[in-house]
C-alpha cells in the first residue's frame, strides 16, 4: 500500500511540473530581472518576490537579516517523518559589464535559453526549488521529509551576511541539504560531495632602493618575492598529497570528471599534488627604480581529505630560508567531504540519473564555497543544478531543459532520501 501511494504522489508531482515547465522559465527570468548584483549585493527585492511566491502557497517564511539590505529568507513544508532536507540557493550575482552583453544581462528569453546574470549561478536553480516546493502543495501532497529552504545572500564576495548569519544565528536545522550550484556542464554531469582545503599566504619582501640605471648597486625586493613563489612551487608544490582513504573513490572520479576539459595529467596533479598560483603581487615605485618592498597573495589549495594544519609548518619553512621574506599573514581552511556513498549522495546519484538518462560523477569541487560551510555545521551537504559552463561570463544563460530537469531532480530528491535514511 505504501508503495503504491507513493507511485502515486510520484506521479502527480511529475504531472503537475509537466504542465508548468515554461512557467519555471518564465520564473527565473523573473528572478534574473531583479539587480542583485555584488557588490553592492542587496537582496532585499528578490528576497520580497520570495516572500510573495511563498504566501500564495500559504507557506509561512522568515527573513534573517543582520544586514537589512542583505536579508536571507527561509521557508519549510511540513513532512510525514522528523527528518529535514534543506534546499539552499543564493541570490547575489556577481557584477556585470552591460557593454559585454549582447542579450539582456537583466533578463531576456531567446528560443530555449534564459539569458542574464544569474540565470545558470544561480537564479535558475532557486526558481527550480520553488516550483519543487509549489508541485508538493498544489498537489496536496505531503513530502516525505520536511522541505526546508534558504535563499540567501552576500555568497558571491564570500561575506557575513548570508548563510554565515543563518549558522551564527542557529536558525538552520537540517539533515541533509542540496545546494543549487551548476555541476553539470557540456554534457556531462556531476553532484559535488567535497571541496578542497586552501592556504591564503601573504609574503612581504624587503629589499635596498637604487636607481633602475644600477641595479648592482640595489636589492630587487621583487626578485626575491618572485624567488621565494618560485621555491615554493617547486619544494611545496610537487610534493604527493595523502588524503584520508575515505575520499579515495570522489579523487578518482573527479580526476575521470575533469580530464576531458584540461587532460588526465593536469586533472591527477589537481587532487595529488598542491596547487599554487600566484593571484596578486604589488611593489615598485617607478620603471627606474629598484624596489625596497614588495608584496605577494598565494592561493595554495589542497585534497579534500587532507588535513590542512598538519601542512602549513611545512609551507612556512619553505620560505623561511628565502632571504628578506616574511609570511605577513596566514589563513586556512579544511576541505570538507561527504561519504560517496552516504544516503544524500546516492539519493541524489539515483535520481539525477533517472532524470537525466546520463551517468552522474561523484566529484569534489575545486574551489570552496556555503558547502563547506553547512558540512562544518553538521549538516550533510552536496551541490547539485542542471546548467551552462556561462557562470560570470557574459551572456550568460540557462535552458529550458536545465531548468525542468533541476525541477524534476529536488521534487523526486525527498522520497528516494527518505528511502535511504
Amino acid at each position: 500500500m505504501t508503495s503504491d501511494r507513493s507511485s502515486q504522489t510520484k506521479r502527480a508531482v511529475t504531472d503537475f511540473l509537466g504542465e508548468h515547465r515554461e512557467d519555471v522559465a518564465a520564473t527565473a527570468l523573473d528572478l534574473v530581472g531583479i539587480d542583485t548584483q555584488n557588490p553592492p549585493g542587496t537582496t532585499r527585492e528578490a528576497v520580497s518576490h520570495l516572500e510573495s511566491w511563498f504566501a500564495d502557497l500559504d507557506v509561512a517564511t522568515e527573513r534573517v537579516a543582520p544586514d537589512a539590505a542583505k536579508p536571507n529568507l527561509l521557508a519549510t513544508i511540513p513532512g510525514e517523518r522528523d527528518a529535514t532536507l534543506l534546499y539552499n540557493g543564493h541570490l547575489d550575482t556577481v557584477p556585470l559589464d552591460r557593454g559585454s552583453w549582447t542579450h539582456d544581462p537583466l533578463g531576456e528569453r531567446d528560443g530555449d535559453r534564459v539569458y542574464g546574470r544569474g540565470a545558470t549561478d544561480m537564479k535558475g536553480a532557486v526558481a527550480a526549488m520553488c516550483w519543487a516546493a509549489r508541485a508538493y502543495v498544489e498537489t496536496d501532497t505531503r513530502p516525505p521529509v520536511d522541505l526546508s529552504f534558504a535563499f540567501v545572500s552576500d555568497e558571491e564576495t564570500g561575506g557575513d551576511a548570508g548563510l554565515a548569519a543563518l549558522l551564527e544565528a542557529d536558525a538552520v536545522d537540517a539533515d541533509a541539504c542540496v545546494i543549487g550550484e551548476t555541476t553539470c556542464e557540456g554534457g556531462r554531469h556531476s553532484v559535488t560531495a567535497a571541496d578542497r582545503g586552501s592556504v591564503w599566504l601573504t609574503l612581504a619582501a624587503e629589499g635596498e632602493a637604487a636607481h633602475g640605471s644600477r641595479p648592482v648597486l640595489g636589492i630587487n625586493a621583487i626578485d626575491r618575492l618572485y624567488a621565494a613563489v618560485e621555491r615554493l612551487r617547486r619544494e611545496f608544490g610537487e610534493r604527493t598529497l595523502d588524503p584520508d582513504p575515505a575520499v579515495a573513490d570522489l579523487v578518482a572520479e573527479s580526476v575521470e570528471y575533469y580530464a576531458p576539459a584540461i587532460g588526465a595529467d593536469a586533472a591527477r596533479d589537481l587532487f595529488e599534488h598542491p596547487s599554487i598560483n600566484l593571484g596578486r603581487i604589488e611593489g615598485g615605485e617607478a620603471i627606474n627604480a629598484v624596489p625596497a618592498s614588495a608584496r605577494a597573495e598565494v592561493d595554495i589549495r589542497l585534497a579534500p581529505g587532507v588535513h590542512t594544519p598538519d601542512l602549513i609548518a611545512d609551507v612556512r619553512d619553505c620560505v623561511a630560508d628565502c632571504e628578506g621574506i616574511v609570511v605577513a599573514d596566514l589563513s586556512w581552511s579544511i576541505g570538507t567531504f561527504e561519504p560517496p556513498d552516504s544516503p544524500l549522495v546516492a539519493a541524489v546519484v539515483d535520481v539525477a540519473e533517472g532524470v537525466t538518462g546520463d551517468r552522474v560523477y561523484r566529484r569534489a569541487a575545486t574551489g570552496g564555497g556555503d558547502a563547506k560551510k553547512l558540512r562544518n555545521a553538521g549538516v550533510s551537504t552536496v551541490e547539485f543544478g542542471l546548467g551552462t559552463d556561462t557562470a560570470h561570463a557574459p551572456d550568460e544563460y540557462t535552458t529550458v531543459d536545465a531548468l525542468a530537469g533541476n525541477t524534476a531532480v529536488y521534487a523526486r530528491l525527498p522520497r528516494a532520501l527518505a528511502d535511504r535514511l
